[in-house]
């Protein structure tokens, strides 16, 4: 196990997920899908602060224009940190009432692209859309559950993760974001083992934490498993890249579904973690949505 993982918040998310730094604060942002949660996390001070959201929380970005966006259950909404208020901009999926949101991103033009899920696990009704100037467009179907997407450095490629059928995928993406090419990336086979959310370093390798595999493993841009981050909590959810140089890796958790024996075997699950990398992360963008 890597000695120098260390937890920095043990504060056993039931689904930790989505983080996102925030260079301007050096803060860390990220939800717990379960437990109704978003979190932040302080680098500087380790000051930690907690929002009760009013649905199952899915993700959260910083809006260009101030306050959040973030994903809940049912849709897109404002986030007012400050005063903890949630307004709703979009209802998403609603003829799938079993449906939720899942994980979300970013990209170089303030588009929010995010995936939704059967809340079952069990039903591919999951969708891939992409969320601009006030539009929201379906660009890939067919999941039971959704996680990422992400982008390489030159916004060429995005990534895409379809966690029960343990696929990465990989799209050629073109300047307006319309999606062609959908490929194989990377597969595995490991029993009770799934892929998570995905995050692209600035070299091009794509980083994808392992839920039920211990840790988060790091692929060349060719598919080429290059390096495993050992975590001591089983269910890993995704990884984000932070601090002043974007070499700190941070990792959300989750202790969801753990036996009582399990749960004593692993204390720290649902905790953050972070650990130090050698290359740096691609910063993290700003939503530009409707006004």
């Amino acid at each position: 196990m890597s000695s120098d993982v260390e937890c920095v918040w043990p504060l056993a998310a039931v689904l930790g997920e989505g983080p996102v730094w925030s260079p301007g604060d050096s803060t860390l942002w990220f939800v717990d899908i379960k437990g109704s949660r978003i979190h932040a996390f302080s680098e500087s001070t380790g000051e930690t602060r907690s929002f009760v959201t009013p649905e199952s929380a899915a993700f959260v970005f910083h809006d260009s224009r101030g306050g959040m966006v973030c994903g809940l259950r049912s849709g897109l909404y404002r986030f007012e940190p400050s005063s903890g208020r949630f307004d709703a901009i979009l209802k998403v999926d609603t003829t799938q009432p079993a449906n939720r949101l899942n994980d979300g991103y970013v990209d170089t033009r303030g588009r929010l692209w995010f995936g939704t899920m059967d809340d079952e696990e069990r039903a591919p009704t999951g969708v891939l859309y992409r969320f601009a100037g006030n539009r929201l467009d379906t660009m890939d179907t067919g999941y039971v559950i959704t996680n990422g997407p992400a982008m390489c450095p030159d916004g060429r490629i995005l990534y895409h993760v379809d966690t029960q059928g343990k696929c990465l995928y990989a799209f050629d993406i073109d300047g307006q974001g319309v999606l062609s090419g959908k490929r194989r990336f990377v597969t595995w086979a490991e029993p009770d083992v799934y892929p998570d959310g995905p995050a692209v370093d600035s070299a091009g390798n794509v980083w994808v934490a392992m839920f039920g595999g211990w840790g988060v493993r790091c692929y060349s841009p060719q598919g080429e498993l290059l390096r495993v981050i050992d975590v001591p909590v089983a269910q890993c959810t995704k990884a984000a890249f932070g601090g002043a140089d974007l070499r700190t890796l941070y990792i959300t958790t989750a202790s969801v579904g753990l036996t009582p024996a399990q749960r004593l075997q692993q204390p720290l699950a649902g905790g953050l973690f972070r650990t130090r990398i050698e290359i740096a992360g691609l910063a993290p963008h700003e939503f530009a949505g409707p006004p």
